[in-house]
């Protein structure tokens, strides 16, 4: 059923990881340049994949279980994303290359937390639907 609350949940995460990346800048280098996700071929394939993980996720709704195994998925997806920008924001020696960091280092947390909370209410529903069977 797609007017399920984890729709909504799914849709947010879809907006924050396929959207929000061309609205708010990484960070800001030496330069005063703000550099963007699509500037940086690995880091937007991921935030691409997010989001089709997402809208993958809401269509399958009829299989709960697989619609919980992508939203575990997309969660690691968005760990290693943000584990590949504190990586990036720790390593560099001084400020040579980022100079001031943006509000996109932040989406992928936004990201996990609504991915987070369509996870709880997917479990929520399958707990329900087996409930309901052992009641036949």
């Amino acid at each position: 059923m797609l007017q399920r609350i984890q729709t909504i949940y799914l849709l947010i995460a879809i907006i924050v990881s396929g959207g929000l990346i061309f609205a708010f800048s990484l960070w800001e280098n030496s330069e005063g340049v703000a550099q963007y996700a699509q500037d940086y071929i690995m880091v937007f394939i991921a935030f691409i994949a997010s989001a089709f993980l997402s809208l993958v996720s809401i269509f399958m709704f009829r299989n709960r279980k697989l619609q919980f195994v992508l939203g575990r998925l997309n969660i690691l997806l968005n760990f290693f994303l943000l584990g590949v920008f504190v990586y990036w924001s720790l390593s560099l020696p001084g400020e040579m290359d980022i100079s001031e960091k943006g509000i996109g280092m932040f989406l992928p947390i936004i990201s996990i937390v609504f991915l987070v909370l369509a996870n709880k209410a997917i479990k929520k529903d399958e707990d329900l639907v087996k409930s309901v069977d052992r009641l036949r």
